[in-house]
């Protein structure tokens, strides 16, 4: 079954990658006459705010993907298909981001505002597949490895909740008050995500040791 969970954990790698690779494509040279190359790079920050935005919560979901299957020991169908719903949301990251990046340089606030609620609801869909997977862990301890506890999945369901709310709040900021102030909390959260990940805190528990 190792062999099952490691051709998962290939599929999965290669999606992350084509994800990313996706989401660099955005950052594009810009043509401009001599002496415009400086005000062009500036003129593109949205594209640079975006991206690092994106890259940020591509990397903690993967992370946080590596993380979980080191526990798992075998597979199940349901536990291919929630990991197909991460993988699934997370793809959608570059087309969000490219959305946010466009609205910022050529759109009014109109488009702002529905650029910035589209990325909240693209990070609502990634924190759902995630309690999805996580449940499901949850409720079939025969998918873990010997000495597993399910107790760190049931803390990473409460940040899978955390992450539906805030991203939830930040879309419905940004739709309704302010799209800088629904940016500003999509920045944070990967943050706030991979310091507060379980895996962290037991790196920092051992160290004390």
């Amino acid at each position: 079954m190792r062999s099952e969970i490691g051709r998962l954990l290939t599929f999965s790698d290669a999606v992350f990658a084509i994800v990313i690779t996706l989401l660099v494509l955005e950052l594009r040279a810009p043509e401009v006459p001599p002496g415009g190359l400086a005000r062009a790079l500036l003129d593109q920050w949205p594209s640079y705010l975006a991206y690092v935005t994106s890259y940020l919560l591509i990397a903690v979901t993967w992370y946080n993907h590596k993380t979980t299957f080191r526990r798992v020991h075998r597979c199940d169908p349901w536990l291919h298909v929630t990991n197909l719903g991460v993988l699934f949301s997370t793809a959608l990251l570059p087309f969000a981001t490219a959305v946010v990046s466009r609205s910022l340089r050529h759109g009014n606030q109109a488009d702002e505002r529905i650029s910035t609620a589209l990325f909240g609801l693209v990070g609502v869909m990634i924190s759902i597949s995630w309690l999805g997977l996580y449940h499901h862990l949850v409720r079939n301890r025969r998918l873990l490895r010997p000495g597993v506890t399910v107790r760190l999945f049931t803390l990473e369901r409460r940040r899978g909740l955390f992450g539906v709310a805030a991203f939830g709040l930040g879309g419905l900021l940004g739709f309704l008050v302010s799209p800088p102030v629904a940016l500003g909390i999509f920045l944070v959260l990967p943050v706030i995500f991979a310091l507060s990940a379980e895996s962290v805190a037991e790196v920092r528990h051992l160290r004390r040791r």
